[in-house]
């Protein structure tokens, strides 16, 4: 089904143009909604980026530019098929011209030209061919502006999903924020403690100072060397209040370093979303809708699959690329203008009929006298001057060899795009599987650090390091597969899958 709707000719499309009055819409529905919904396996009306391919079917600009370049090209195949009018002249005499049957009055003759065989045939042969040519660009076209949607939406899936991963990673240093604001007010108030332990300890010191002295002055010169060397150790107390101040300097450090990544966040999700502004306008114009018109993007992205292998792929581009089919076209309607400008090297033949109104004579005697003449005509047109139509043999063959030309480079660009594309499609394929198992491990070991560091047993330098490779990780992922079936969908772009 889908490859008749691909090689549909001149005659069938004619005939569905009579059928639907030449309403583009109709047409339009009929032939890209059938190629589109065949070719797609599972297709569901709620999907939105099929509905949206619906869409741009319908209303986009240069899809709808080459449909009207092709039914004006349609519209010079009843044009060069026809024969040259019919020449009819009519001369009176002023004076009735005295003739032995009698007076000519007048004279009328009608005349047709008739080509040589082949001409008009080959002519619209050519014509249609160049239609179908013209054909050929809107298929082009429509599979261009099908794959720019696609991109597009890729492109706007992955940005969504970048600013949903942004802001639940602001959720999460929300999260570390708290454990670290109250990691510093357990250092805070462990360093309060200590102040308000050493205070006392210093005024019992002083109130004892006076019996002690009593003491001293009994202590043998040795025992007063050895309690100066004791009072010159840190209390205890004293490194008590020491570690507390040094924990509190490293949590508020924790606090600015949380604020910062926060507001780094923050700062990424706006620019985020002022892309996704300039790629909605982008979408939209696709859609030859208001820049501003909201576009729906999928929670899920599904990876999408090839309907052939991979190696068949390159088969189906020399068999079904529309380029490659406009420039057969083309070669084939240069060889049927090569045929009809040979033929018009031959004589044309012309056929007519004079008729000559005669009245009566009064003088003649003759049994004719008053009856009209009816004159059978042939006239045959001598092309003697053959240059121009050696010229315009040549001119053919020429043609002919720039479309062989021009179809090998066509073919050569593809196959460099199909290489191109085949590398996006491993690579991408490659990093889906590579980023999903990242992904999943990167999650597990953060749920773990964060345990860890509300336990006081982990640097907030650790936490962030894992954050931040959770982040990457499930970016990446999600570009893997925004990436992967990009590329599917370039993939069958040029072979028309």
């Amino acid at each position: 089904m889908q490859e008749r709707i691909h090689n549909i000719n001149f005659f069938k499309i004619n005939v569905i143009l009579k059928k639907t009055g030449n309403n583009f819409k109709i047409f339009l529905c009929f032939l890209i909604f059938s190629n589109l919904f065949l070719s797609v396996p599972g297709y569901s009306q709620s999907d939105s980026l099929y509905k949206y391919l619906e869409i741009a079917a319908i209303n986009n600009p240069s899809i709808q530019h080459k449909f009207s370049e092709y039914q004006a090209a349609l519209q010079k195949v009843p044009q060069v098929g026809s024969l040259t009018d019919p020449e009819l002249s009519f001369g009176i005499f002023l004076k009735p011209m005295e003739i032995i049957s009698g007076n000519q009055v007048a004279d009328i003759r009608l005349m047709q030209m008739f080509p040589w065989f082949g001409v008009l045939k080959n002519a619209k042969d050519e014509m249609s061919l160049m239609a179908n040519a013209k054909f050929e660009l809107f298929r082009d076209a429509k599979l261009q502006v099908f794959y720019d949607v696609q991109r597009t939406w890729y492109e706007l899936y992955k940005i969504k999903k970048n600013i949903n991963i942004s802001e639940k990673n602001i959720e999460i240093l929300k999260i570390i924020e708290r454990l670290a604001l109250t990691r510093f007010k357990s250092a805070a108030s462990v360093s309060a403690g200590s102040s308000s332990y050493s205070t006392p300890m210093t005024s019992g010191s002083s109130q004892t100072g006076i019996k002690g002295s009593l003491g001293m002055q009994a202590m043998g010169a040795g025992q007063g060397n050895y309690g100066s060397s004791v009072d010159n150790q840190p209390s205890e107390s004293e490194q008590n209040a020491s570690m507390g101040s040094s924990s509190g300097s490293q949590g508020l450090v924790d606090l600015y370093r949380i604020q910062i990544e926060t507001l780094e966040l923050e700062n990424n999700i706006a620019l985020l979303k002022n892309q996704e502004q300039s790629l909605i306008a982008l979408f939209n114009s696709y859609m030859n809708r208001s820049p501003a018109t909201p576009v729906f993007i999928s929670e899920t992205l599904t990876v999408d699959t090839l309907e052939i292998p991979l190696i068949i792929v390159p088969d189906s581009i020399l068999a079904k690329n529309p380029m490659l089919s406009m420039i057969e076209f083309e070669k084939q309607s240069v060889e049927a203008r090569k045929k009809m400008v040979t033929a018009m090297g031959y004589p044309m033949v012309g056929f007519g009929l004079d008729y000559s109104l005669i009245s009566k004579n009064a003088m003649s005697a003759s049994s004719m006298n008053g009856k009209d003449m009816v004159m059978p005509m042939v006239t045959v047109t001598l092309p003697v001057y053959r240059k121009k139509y050696n010229a315009m043999i040549k001119e053919a063959d020429l043609l002919k060899s720039v479309s062989s030309q021009n179809y090998l480079e066509t073919a050569n660009s593809l196959q460099t795009e199909y290489f191109q594309a085949v590398q996006l499609y491993k690579d991408a394929q490659r990093r889906v599987k590579l980023y999903g198992n990242q992904s999943q491990l990167a999650s597990k070991s953060l749920d773990l650090i964060i345990k860890s560091y509300s336990a006081s047993s982990s640097q907030l330098t650790d936490v962030l390091r894992i954050r931040q490779q959770a982040l990457d990780y499930e970016l990446k992922q999600v570009e893997s597969v925004a990436d992967f079936n990009t590329a599917v969908a370039l993939l069958k772009r040029l072979g028309n899958l």
